[in-house]
């Protein structure tokens, strides 16, 4: 009994240690420091200043060890996200932005329903933007988590450069780093936005020279539009993907691989995949299986699917997205008369 209380003691006192991590005097992250001056021209005090008060936050690592969209299956998965009260919000928010998502539509060519439905995902239309310091929780993740995980250099890697360009984008928006909040993976605003995305595709939509994704739903919605055209590749009035049923003898190469499809459809029926709608034969598409509450359900995910998966590339996040979108398309379709 005594050893049981001096080591949950002893856990106890490590873990509080770890809550204060002064990353400014860590020698592994010495590197990073270099980087910013040498690179960037910072002031090492003001980079060090900014490591010495980050703190390191155990719940964060909890959260990156069991990503619901690793640890549920597909159908608990869908019911966080595919619900009433979602959609309702989604069909209110999309009245609210009717002329924003109208304009996004004309210039990006975005479907606005998965522009609405990614906002639904990611925040509950605004709702839920992250209590986190974002520089607590990418500081947590370069320098302690992954640091700490073999075979994890890249996602070390990933994270290091969000905290860098976290430090950039608040020089170049006269932003104080310490205020910005966000998800425990350091994602920020409406969109919930890494900092790399938002100097890369955060745009300014409302002409008033500043891109706020953080209290302004029109420079977000203008961002997500962005993000899929530019980074995912999304093509206007594409299919995103079809249910389809399975033949006998199965070929699964590629099942659940979110990539760029490279399978005709064609292709794809001599495989033992079936869709249930018509499609020309030369369109490409990716095979895909859901663990669904009674049984599986295959499905055919097009380019615009694979568009979606930029944004995460997880196919249960991206099918949670379409199956949103489509249910907020037929609500607004029954509540407005506009099936558009």
């Amino acid at each position: 009994m005594k050893i049981s209380k001096f080591f949950v003691l002893s856990s106890s006192l490590l873990l509080a240690s770890l809550s204060f991590a002064d990353y400014s005097q860590q020698p592994h992250v010495a590197p990073f420091i270099d980087r910013m001056v040498e690179k960037h021209q910072f002031e090492r005090t003001q980079v060090l200043e900014w490591l010495k008060v980050a703190e390191n936050q155990q719940s964060i690592i909890k959260a990156m060890s069991r990503p619901a969209e690793k640890v549920k299956p597909w159908h608990e998965y869908r019911n966080i996200f595919v619900t009433e009260l979602r959609i309702k919000r989604g069909v209110e928010f999309w009245q609210q932005h009717e002329e924003t998502l109208e304009r996004v539509y004309k210039k990006y060519g975005v479907d606005p329903a998965i522009i609405v439905s990614i906002l639904g995902v990611e925040t509950n239309y605004g709702r839920n933007t992250g209590s986190y310091r974002v520089i607590d929780a990418l500081s947590t993740l370069a320098f302690d988590f992954y640091h700490s995980i073999e075979k994890r250099e890249s996602r070390k890697k990933f994270f290091t450069i969000q905290l860098e360009n976290l430090f950039l984008l608040a020089r170049e928006q006269k932003k104080d780093p310490l205020t910005l909040k966000g998800s425990y993976a350091g994602a920020m605003g409406w969109g919930q936005f890494m900092p790399d995305s938002y100097r890369d595709y955060a745009v300014d939509f409302d002409g008033d020279d500043f891109v706020d994704i953080w209290t302004n739903p029109t420079d977000a919605i203008g961002s997500v539009a962005n993000f899929l055209t530019k980074k995912g590749g999304w093509k206007k009035d594409q299919p995103v993907a079809t249910r389809a049923h399975i033949g006998q003898q199965l070929d699964t190469q590629g099942l659940n691989k979110m990539r760029k499809p490279k399978s005709t459809i064609a292709d794809l029926k001599e495989r033992g995949y079936q869709p249930v709608q018509n499609f020309s034969e030369d369109s490409l598409a990716f095979p895909m299986k859901l663990t669904a509450k009674y049984a599986d359900e295959y499905w055919l995910g097009f380019n615009n699917f694979y568009a979606i998966g930029r944004y995460n590339p997880r196919i249960k996040y991206a099918m949670a997205v379409y199956q949103l979108s489509l249910m907020i398309k037929a609500q607004r379709c029954e509540t407005t008369e506009t099936c558009s």
